[in-house]
């Protein structure tokens, strides 16, 4: 959450001015495949993925804002002439979805089928935690083709595999593969320089989705926020993660709360990474599996969110 602050270096006989950062980065990771990152990966600045297919081209995930939405259509349209014919959502959360209806018309909108059940029910409710980012006018666009556990896309030029591997940042994860290229496109199930989030899905379901995740020898890994790069980002996330399951134990074994807990223990090793707030709705869901909660059992979201605007003293920056 420290996008914008960046001042620029300045001489005595120079005026000081203020380097606002890009809106967005492309980086092509393999020949026609693109990673659209929106620095600086915190909270609702995802990242997107295109596709460039002979017939036609491939978003993985949209925008928050209408705004951002629209700068990643235009995006799109400067890489080809070709028309977007599919948009894959890896999950069903606003910063990765509410763009959808800007690619409706002409592309079909495809999500694991949890993830689906989980935009209709949810729908615009992302809007209410920050009521001050300019949202602009979203219209919900659910997917039109789900699938369950494995899905193959018709893309020309490319083999395109869609894995749902079990819960982990939600109930309804997809990963995009491409095994030629060896890309992965991981969703929210990674985070790069951010702290990875649970609170939704599962931990323990986080740690196995990793393990065969890693099982699939990546060369290049888009994470659902911050910097791309390579394998080393699932050993990252897994490593938060393993450190906030042994807290959870230790503060159940104390009678302490995640609330308690997570001021205890503070960030510990992971204090250069962005949104240090999500570690006590990440220990509400650790807590709650060590007492038996199966993976992606319900839990009282608002509550736990609640924690986090609590221990980060007043609610989180969204810069979206």
């Amino acid at each position: 959450m420290t996008g914008g602050r960046s001042p620029a270096a300045a001489s005595q006989s120079a005026p000081t001015t203020q380097q606002v950062p890009a809106s967005h980065e492309v980086r092509e990771v393999a020949e026609g495949v693109h990673a659209y990152l929106q620095p600086d990966g915190g909270w609702c600045l995802n990242n997107a993925g295109i596709l460039l297919g002979r017939d036609g081209v491939v978003v993985v995930d949209t925008a928050a804002t209408e705004a951002r939405a629209r700068t990643l259509r235009q995006t799109v349209g400067a890489l080809s002439s070709r028309p977007v014919t599919l948009v894959v959502n890896t999950h069903s959360h606003g910063d990765h979805t509410f763009g959808n209806h800007l690619f409706a018309e002409e592309a079909t909108v495809v999500a694991q089928e949890r993830a689906a059940a989980e935009m209709a029910e949810h729908g615009l409710a992302l809007q209410g935690l920050w009521p001050g980012v300019e949202w602009g006018r979203i219209e919900l666009s659910l997917p039109r083709v789900t699938f369950r556990d494995r899905m193959t896309l018709p893309v020309s030029g490319f083999r395109v595999e869609l894995l749902h591997l079990g819960p982990g940042h939600t109930a309804g994860d997809a990963v995009v593969w491409l095994p030629d290229q060896r890309v992965l496109f991981t969703g929210d199930l990674v985070f790069s320089g951010a702290t990875p989030f649970v609170l939704m899905g599962s931990l323990t379901g986080s740690l196995r989705v990793l393990d065969r995740l890693r099982a699939l020898e990546p060369l290049h890994v888009v994470p659902g926020h911050g910097p791309a790069g390579g394998p080393e980002l699932l050993d990252t996330n897994a490593d938060y993660l393993r450190w906030v399951r042994s807290v959870a134990r230790s503060g159940l074994a104390d009678g302490l709360t995640p609330l308690e807990l997570a001021r205890t223990a503070g960030p510990g090793p992971f204090a250069h990474l962005l949104d240090s707030e999500r570690l006590v709705a990440n220990l509400v869901r650790a807590c709650a599996e060590e007492a038996g909660l199966a993976p992606a059992g319900p839990l009282d979201v608002v509550a736990a969110f609640q924690d986090m605007v609590t221990l980060h003293g007043g609610l989180p920056a969204c810069n979206a």
